[in-house]
């Protein structure tokens, strides 16, 4: 990876719906020799996805939080991955190391949503929660 890829990747962090156009500006290249790097990065696992991030208040979700929580012994780590996936609410999901085994953004509609999401979590392994409600967020990339 040479600093051209660094600058591409940045951009794209930026703006993941930039033109090749707009990208080759960027770095000095052509539409065409932008297309051809971006797919190699794809193909090298280095830009895993493109995706489009959704702000969860246009659901309705007013209230986000973090949610620490341990797992209850015995509950393996997929099996609650799995869990996760299929449980409204869950913005996002990291396996951690310290006192807690996840950490988990959620966003919901309100305190009683968010008590509802809690209760869900522990009737799929969560043994222990801790919560922190996000009061303002500053995204930095």
């Amino acid at each position: 990876m040479d600093e051209i890829d660094r600058v591409i990747l940045r951009e794209l962090r930026d703006d993941g719906r930039i033109s090749f156009r707009d990208l080759g500006e960027a770095v000095g290249l052509s539409a065409n020799a932008v297309a051809e790097r971006v797919r190699r990065l794809v193909s090298a696992g280095t830009i895993r996805r493109f995706r489009a991030e959704i702000d969860p208040s246009a659901s309705g979700a007013r209230l986000a939080a973090f949610v620490d929580l341990r797992l209850a012994s015995g509950t393996p780590a997929d099996a609650f991955d799995a869990a996760l996936r299929a449980t409204p609410g869950v913005v996002s999901a990291s396996l951690t190391t310290g006192n807690f085994d996840y950490t988990l953004r959620v966003a919901v509609k309100d305190e009683s949503a968010l008590v509802a999401l809690i209760e869900a979590l522990r009737a799929h392994g969560a043994s222990e929660t801790h919560s922190r409600i996000i009061l303002r967020e500053t995204v930095l990339t």
